[in-house]
């Protein structure tokens, strides 16, 4: 079911490191490659040049053929064999969830009856809905495309589920940071973390409030092909709260006011105020939190004066800069520079 994990079929970005996993594959279960790669019109040249990428629409050639030829949707990475089937049968088991917390959840506990090397979990604390992944065994040298081939199922699941992006805060990978670093922005959004204790990723809690848009209808036609669940990013995001960020910080020239965010998002002043309630915000706090990220980033990354930065991210002049600054942080924003001036030299 895995298919290339980068953004478009026709860039060659997927890291031939990734390629070389599935040969480790072949090379576990004793079976020639050949067939698989010459179905992708992947070369042996290639294949041995560390630096040469692929397209998505190759790795998903290559992959498909694979979990078929091996019967094997883990392809070599677990003590058992995952059969051809295995991760369809994980979807339809999560369709009938009412929202995505509990699909989440059901697809955690249905993988741990496939497989007991990992162990996938939910967890939510502080409005953050993090997944990681419990590693029971060593996973040898496929443990970096294992981690991060299943964080891209539940992810590709996830938003195939709710039909809609969902917008990462940030991912985590117990491992070194790889040669072929600069292809994970494409796999997962948000601060990159390496060296971490576990794989993860995380997400604002409220996307698992959404209902499920997909029937059993909708998940045959999608099993068919993989690529747009694990490959292709969804470009709406259905959490309106997360939208109207994206806006106040891009701006874009857009005002911050109701009508031309409303407008912006093809909807009425009345029902942005009301769909942002039942997500539990308001814009008045999700301009204060664009606000106040974008004044601290440039009190502790510029010298900028505190003046300029007032008009910069929206007030008419300092004072009452200085007094919404203190109530979202506590201190003045000199003071918050200050404290960021110390804690550099400290680091150092």
């Amino acid at each position: 079911m895995l298919a290339s994990p980068l953004a478009t079929p026709r860039r060659a970005a997927t890291p031939m490191a990734f390629v070389r996993a599935i040969v480790g594959a072949y090379e576990r279960y004793r079976v020639d490659p050949s067939a698989a790669l010459a179905q992708a019109q992947i070369t042996p040249r290639e294949l041995a040049d560390p630096k040469a990428r692929v397209t998505a629409a190759q790795f998903e050639a290559l992959s498909g053929f694979a979990m078929q030829e091996l019967d094997d949707e883990a392809l070599g990475w677990f003590s058992r064999r995952l059969p051809w089937g295995s991760y369809g049968m994980l979807c339809r088991a999560s369709l009938g969830a009412p929202d995505l917390g509990v699909a989440i959840k059901r697809w955690c506990r249905h993988h741990q009856l496939l497989v007991d090397d990992i162990r996938l979990e939910l967890v939510v604390a502080g409005g953050v809905a993090t997944v990681s992944i419990d590693e029971r065994r060593p996973l040898g040298a496929l443990r970096e495309f294992c981690l991060v081939s299943l964080l891209r199922f539940l992810l590709g699941f996830a938003c195939w589920a709710i039909d809609s992006r969902i917008t990462l805060s940030g991912a985590a990978f117990p491992f070194a940071s790889p040669p072929h670093r600069d292809a994970y922005p494409l796999l997962f959004g948000g601060a990159l973390r390496f060296g971490a204790p576990r794989a993860a990723f995380r997400f604002d809690a409220r996307y698992l409030a959404l209902p499920l848009q997909r029937d059993e209808r909708a998940l045959r036609t999608m099993l068919k092909r993989a690529l747009p669940l694990t490959v292709l990013q969804y470009r709406r995001d259905r959490l309106l709260g997360q939208r109207v960020r994206e806006l106040l910080r891009g701006r874009d020239g857009v005002p911050a006011n109701a009508a031309a965010l409303a407008a912006r998002l093809n909807l009425s002043s009345r029902t942005l105020h009301r769909q942002l309630q039942e997500e539990g915000v308001s814009l008045q706090a999700l301009k204060d939190e664009v606000r106040h990220a974008q004044a601290a980033e440039q009190l502790r990354r510029t010298e900028r004066p505190i003046k300029q930065i007032a008009l910069a991210v929206g007030f008419r002049n300092e004072k009452s800069f200085s007094r919404a600054f203190r109530a979202w942080s506590g201190v003045t924003p000199g003071a918050y520079r200050q404290q960021g001036a110390a804690l550099s030299v400290s680091a150092d």
